[in-house]
């Protein structure tokens, strides 16, 4: 009996020793096919520094900023779901978390590249699913356009206010108005309203051009002088 384990063990070992360095090759496939499509994608999105897309973990940050959610709320749930996913409750909440955080920044960066929301479907398949919405975002004739409607969380802690030099700042709450188009909505903090309908600037060197009267142009020698006599009849 002792024998028939320890033959077991040994053929357990070496079914390891060949799928480890297969999955390893494949998931370094994968990842460089991720990262280069990645990198189409922050081309498209003004995103400076190509080689933002080839650091791990530092890439998924900046694609959450795309998709207007803090950097540091993907960051931690990254590191939250990694460390605590052997916990059986916690690991589960975790994890449901860090998908719920992926799927809301990707429905932005989506939106922004003018696909629709059911693109979304494709994250439930393993793996390829994501790479395939990738590849359809960095490969696509969809335009990059960041001037859409503010996130249901732009005015929580999950909006992003970070700001990382080559990395375009997204346009927030004041800039995007109804419509999600700039210059609609309201006005942003410390700007001016805009002029009432009717109104007329003041003249060059501060003087105010006479007021015009309800039934027509105002009457001639301005106001403050006398009206002119009507001259006699002749005979």
């Amino acid at each position: 009996m002792y024998s028939d384990y320890s033959g077991s063990g040994a053929a357990y070992l070496a079914l390891l020793l060949i799928l480890i360095p297969i999955i390893l090759i494949f998931s370094l496939i994968f990842y460089v096919i991720a990262a280069f499509f990645l990198m189409k994608v922050f081309d498209k999105a003004g995103v400076q520094g190509k080689w933002r897309a080839w650091v791990p973990v530092y890439n998924t940050m900046v694609l959450g900023k795309l998709g207007d959610v803090s950097p540091w709320i993907v960051l931690g749930a990254s590191v939250a779901t990694a460390v605590l996913s052997q916990i059986p409750v916690i690991g589960w909440i975790f994890s449901i978390v860090a998908i719920a955080v992926l799927i809301m920044y990707a429905w932005r960066v989506g939106l922004k590249f003018g696909q629709d929301w059911y693109y979304l479907l494709l994250f439930l398949i393993p793996g390829l699913g994501a790479l395939i919405w990738l590849g359809i975002l960095a490969f696509g004739s969809s335009r990059w356009n960041p001037n859409i409607a503010p996130s249901p969380w732009a005015n929580t802690f999950l909006a992003d206010k970070t700001v990382w030099q080559g990395i375009p700042v997204q346009p927030g709450a004041a800039a995007a108005g109804p419509g999600g188009y700039p210059g609609t909505g309201p006005a942003a903090p410390g700007s001016y309203p805009p002029p009432p309908a009717g109104y007329t600037p003041p003249a060059p060197g501060g003087s105010t051009p006479p007021p015009t009267a309800p039934g027509g142009p105002a009457a001639p020698g301005g106001p403050g002088e006398p009206p002119t006599a009507p001259e006699p009849p002749r005979p």
